[in-house]
């Protein structure tokens, strides 16, 4: 599992056959057919091994620092394996570690004082909030803060003359000059959400 996890990774899963698999595996096609049954199979165990990497709710934290610490996590896990964003709620035979992990984050919402209906529109928002920063994240032409201030200085500010984008030219010429850094939005935006649910629970 960790050979098609490591093509995955490194060519996208649209990349990955059970044909390609065996060869890397130095295999016969056949031969996988006896650990998984077909490709969906197959990709049912590679989201469980993504998962397994994502850290559970810790239970001794109050329950904003436990999901910030789940949600810290599972962007990190889904940086390494990009391909998995768009698999992650799609499985129809979740794995062991699948299971788990959705129970624990439905257990620490529960315990936390949200109600049934709630916990899931917790749940909902708060992992479209992840899923959708990591694969907005895997887009960016850049990686870091300096990356950014090139960009902006070599190619986004000759695009954006300021008589005609003066709002756009200031935002990115400010945001260039102070260091900001794309890579902290992720906890701001965590942040509110936990910030705006925390309302929501009933008295425990």
């Amino acid at each position: 599992m960790a050979e098609a996890v490591r093509l995955a990774d490194q060519d996208g899963v649209h990349a990955l056959s059970m044909r390609r698999l065996a060869g890397v595996l130095d295999v016969g096609a056949m031969s996988l057919y006896h650990y998984v049954a077909s490709k969906e199979e197959l990709l049912d165990a590679m989201i469980d091994v993504v998962f397994e990497e994502i850290e559970l709710p810790p239970q001794e934290s109050d329950w904003q620092t436990a999901m910030r610490r789940r949600a810290v996590s599972a962007r990190q896990v889904l940086t390494r394996h990009p391909w998995a964003t768009g698999l992650m709620e799609s499985r129809t035979t979740p794995g062991p570690a699948n299971l788990r992990h959705r129970e624990a984050v439905t257990a620490c919402l529960r315990r936390s004082g949200f109600t049934v209906p709630m916990a899931t529109h917790a749940n909902w928002l708060l992992d479209s909030y992840v899923y959708g920063h990591a694969l907005q994240e895997t887009t960016l032409p850049f990686d870091t803060a300096d990356e950014l201030a090139d960009m902006v200085e070599d190619v986004y500010l000759p695009q954006l003359p300021p008589d005609q984008f003066p709002y756009l030219h200031e935002s990115a010429a400010t945001l260039a000059a102070t260091g900001y850094d794309p890579a902290e939005e992720f906890i701001f935006g965590l942040d509110l959400i936990l910030s705006a649910l925390e309302p929501l629970r009933t008295s425990v």
